[in-house]
């Protein structure tokens, strides 16, 4: 039980930072039913290994249901969008294009479930020079100033320096389970779905925002 325990959500996400999305989701009480290749997603052969399975994995995917599909086959793909159009959140972090390559991006899904909220978890966002370039948690992370930041703190004139967990992936995972939730609220208001594109740059830019507004207020200083 919990208040998303009527949500139903399809995740086909990997790795960390669309995992641990779906991870909050699925702990707040959706039901999150994870795609996963007949190859098993990248994050199982993390290591270490313990009984054979990565600790990534199974702290990022607890709580879930999971099922076994080829999406490139004809048949995983009409059950991908029989899925899609029983549930009201699907959330992927694929580069931007591959599920339209499928035949499952944001306008396929639309025409079976007009009421389809529809994350779409990128490094740069759905547009733009960058769109197609894949990403990984230090590239926003370090695009964005973060890591500058991080090293200011120890030593002014040293180096960039990278905290110990990956906030590039869990913090824009953050923002966009606060999205997801606002776009639930709005289709509760109005019965409108709706694509959501959330940049892990975007979000970590987003969080520099106190040390833009002192720099900004000292005039560069």
């Amino acid at each position: 039980m919990g208040p998303l325990d009527d949500i139903r959500v399809l995740d086909f996400t990997h790795v960390y930072f669309g995992p641990y999305c779906t991870m909050i989701l699925a702990d707040l009480g959706a039901e999150v039913i994870k795609v996963e290749p007949p190859w098993g997603e990248v994050a199982r052969f993390y290591p270490p290994l313990v009984g054979g399975v990565s600790p990534v994995f199974l702290y990022f995917n607890r709580n879930k249901k999971g099922i076994v599909l080829n999406l490139k086959h004809p048949k995983g793909r009409e059950i991908a969008l029989e899925l899609a159009k029983r549930s009201d959140v699907l959330v992927e972090n694929f580069k931007p294009g591959t599920m339209e390559k499928l035949g499952l991006g944001y306008e396929d899904v639309k025409r079976v479930n007009p009421r389809i909220i529809y994350a779409s978890l990128s490094g740069f966002g759905l547009s733009g020079p960058y769109s197609k370039r894949p990403s990984f948690a230090p590239m926003g992370s370090a695009m964005s100033g973060w890591y500058r930041l991080t090293g200011d703190i120890i030593d002014p004139e040293g180096p960039p320096i990278r905290p110990a967990e990956w906030h590039g992936d869990l913090d824009p995972g953050l923002w966009a389970v606060i999205s997801i939730l606002a776009a639930l609220r709005h289709r509760d208001r109005t019965g409108e779905g709706q694509l959501i594109d959330v940049a892990q740059l975007d979000c970590m830019i987003a969080q520099t925002g106190v040390s833009i507004t002192q720099r900004v207020s000292s005039h560069g200083r």
